[in-house]
């Protein structure tokens, strides 16, 4: 596996398990970006707000987990992409409405641009409407 890839992973299972920046920023620029072309992270511009964010989410759907679907490299680009089926239930504290009971089975990308050996930008391609309303959000 190259370096890339094995940052990639790591950077990948921290994130989608709710560990935050604090474990998340070793793989990462310190100012490292984001981006998403969701309504729900249209504020959230840092890689470093991104990851605080999966670890709040960890709140009202306690029994998040992912399932790897894909994990690849574009040597040329510096870029890891990764896609992943995120499932969970409403069921604690912490969302925009009391919990739902309801599940969630969400489609992503990430696609992590590198800089050296550790990710510069983050692009999370994820259609967040479909999503709020399997939990019952909106």
């Amino acid at each position: 596996m190259s370096d890339l890839l094995d940052q990639a992973t790591l950077f990948f299972e921290a994130c989608e398990t709710g560990k935050g920046w604090q474990a998340c920023q070793t793989y990462c620029h310190p100012d490292a970006t984001f981006s998403s072309q969701t309504a729900v992270l249209a504020e959230v511009n840092t890689l470093q707000a991104y990851t605080e964010w999966m670890k709040e989410l960890f709140m009202p759907i306690p029994d998040g987990r992912y399932d790897l679907k894909f994990f690849a490299e574009d040597e040329k680009r510096s870029c890891v992409a990764a896609y992943a089926v995120f499932h969970g239930t409403s069921s604690g504290p912490g969302g925009p409405v009391d919990p739902t009971g309801k599940t969630v089975e969400a489609d992503y990308v990430y696609v992590m641009q590198f800089e050296g050996n550790l990710i510069r930008h983050m692009t999370k391609i994820w259609n967040d409407g479909i999503s709020l309303q399997q939990l019952g959000w909106m």
